[in-house]
């Protein structure tokens, strides 16, 4: 957690991104800055690869604009990526591909490096919101 005593321990970040190429680089420097900012730089690179794999099957896979949520709950920090599409992906078959694979191992990674992730379909909410989110943990120590 951050040694600075200015900045709180209960926090949350919210990223919109819009359906471009370049969503995933701005996510994965904004992910960067906020683990290393709020005392985490030790679970930066693994957030910065997993968001940046959700947020590209995002862009790859919906036709609309995307969101990331940061927050953190105590020394754990949960990242959810939800965009447009409301077909959720078998989690169930998430594996890491073979090794000279250059598509298909997003999942896999999660699975593979997160403490913890899943995913649901939102359909009919009471905002009008639908999609999917897809969402990880990562524990500090």
């Amino acid at each position: 957690m951050s040694t600075d005593p200015e900045l709180t321990d209960d926090w949350e970040y919210t990223l919109q991104v819009p359906a471009d190429p370049m969503a995933p680089c701005i996510a994965r420097r904004t992910l960067r800055t906020i683990f290393e900012e709020h005392g985490f730089p030790e679970l930066a690179d693994t957030a910065e690869l997993l968001t940046s794999e959700l947020v590209t099957n995002a862009y790859r896979y919906s036709d609309g604009p995307a969101s990331v949520r940061v927050k953190q709950d105590g020394d754990r920090v949960r990242v959810a990526v939800w965009d447009t599409n409301p077909r959720l992906p078998r989690l169930d078959m998430a594996a890491l591909p073979e090794a000279d694979a250059e598509q298909g191992r997003g999942l896999g990674l999660v699975r593979l490096c997160a403490d913890s992730w899943g995913g649901f379909e939102l359909r009919d909410q009471p905002q009008g919101l639908s999609g999917k989110l897809i969402w990880f943990e990562l524990g500090a120590g």
